[in-house]
């Protein structure tokens, strides 16, 4: 297997009630003066991301053309329990303009191409449905 660099996210993270969050190519900067829900919003929108891209490599692979592009809505929830935390995760995928069983299929297979499926998989809990 021959490995090969596509990209290096570079951020910087400053903490307390200034904190912020600046990419190294100026795409992502933001005040995070909490650290949540800032870290869950941040962690939703870069696997929708993610995501979005799968779904559209999915469908190209299968030679499937998406009329309109593909919308996800990710819910990420910090949870306590006995003092232990965890996060859940809900992707709510839109995929307008093709037959719902097509559309179940994209949504599968990008969980399978997806780097951030692949991360999160048997460590969090996550749902995935078609909306």
């Amino acid at each position: 297997m021959t490995e090969k660099l596509l990209f290096t996210g570079k951020t910087h993270i400053a903490g307390g009630r200034d904190g912020y969050a600046r990419s190294s190519d100026g795409t992502l900067d933001i005040k995070l003066p909490q650290p949540h829900p800032a870290a869950e919003n941040l962690f939703g929108a870069a696997w929708s991301a993610c995501y979005i891209g799968a779904i559209e490599l999915a469908a190209s692979q299968r030679k499937i053309a998406l009329p309109a592009g593909p919308e996800v809505d990710a819910e990420i929830t910090l949870n306590t329990d006995n003092g232990s935390f965890f996060l859940r995760a809900r992707l709510n995928v839109s995929l307008s303009g093709i037959e719902r069983d097509v559309a179940e299929e994209l949504i599968e297979a990008a969980h399978g191409i997806c780097p951030y499926s692949k991360a999160t998989r048997g460590n969090i809990d996550v749902e995935t449905r078609l909306v």
